[in-house]
């Protein structure tokens, strides 16, 4: 896709998008400015990003370390928000530390705390997420509560880590009752952790271009979209 089309087909989305994501915000008593939309631009090319800044949108998601570190050289804008949003294999971690605002997808105590001590050695301290698996899918990587409720807790505390929320993703389906649970489950862990005095963070990463409407009516304050935005990877 050229850039005059992603120019098009963004000039199209977003202003839909926006008006979506308002309505749902709407439904849980919150506005549109409580609600960051980042642009999933894996597997786009740099041409997407440029477009996509001029829409003032600079919360820019990436699942791959290298392409991660490529469009980063690539596009040199202060106003950017980088985001890691898919797996960190423990081997990639010297690539992101200090180069991303928020990592997304930290889904185990073991990845935690190997972040956590790297973070340390370079005098850091990284702003991070827990995956929580709240589907229970074998699938999907992430802290499946109660049976990694301790290990939920560790992690919360680690040193090199500053906790900012939860994230997670709902099993692709169209079954509204099971996506509402799935977002539902995720808000009252975070709740009851913030009740018991212990620092969850305030981010709740949940929403794709599925499903982002019933998120946000579920408590997301992050959404991230990819192919409702830019469309599918040519």
């Amino acid at each position: 896709m050229s850039q005059a089309m992603y120019r098009s087909r963004i000039a199209r989305a977003l202003p839909n998008i926006l008006e979506r994501v308002q309505r749902a915000a709407e439904q849980s008593d919150r506005s549109l400015e409580d609600i960051t939309l980042i642009a999933v631009t894996k597997s786009h090319p740099v041409s997407a990003i440029l477009e996509v800044l001029k829409f003032e949108v600079f919360d820019l998601g990436e699942n791959r370390i290298l392409e991660l570190v490529a469009k980063q050289e690539a596009v040199t804008n202060d106003r950017i928000r980088w985001h890691m949003i898919g797996h960190l294999q423990s081997r990639k971690i010297p690539s992101v530390l200090g180069t991303v605002d928020l990592i997304h997808s930290i889904d185990s105590l073991k990845l935690a705390n190997r972040l956590s001590t790297k973070a340390i050695q370079v005098g850091g301290r990284e702003q991070v997420l827990l995956q929580i698996n709240a589907s229970r899918e074998a699938t999907k990587g992430g802290f499946v509560v109660p049976d990694m409720y301790e290990d939920l807790h560790s992690a919360l505390s680690l040193p090199g880590l500053k906790v900012a929320g939860f994230m997670t993703m709902a099993p692709l389906t169209e079954d509204v009752r099971i996506l509402r649970n799935t977002f539902r489950t995720v808000r009252e862990l975070q709740q009851e952790l913030s009740d018991s005095s212990e620092s969850a963070g305030e981010v709740l990463s949940m929403g794709m271009s599925n499903d982002f409407e019933i998120a946000i009516e579920e408590g997301s304050t992050m959404i991230r979209l990819g192919t409702a935005l830019f469309g599918k990877p040519v």
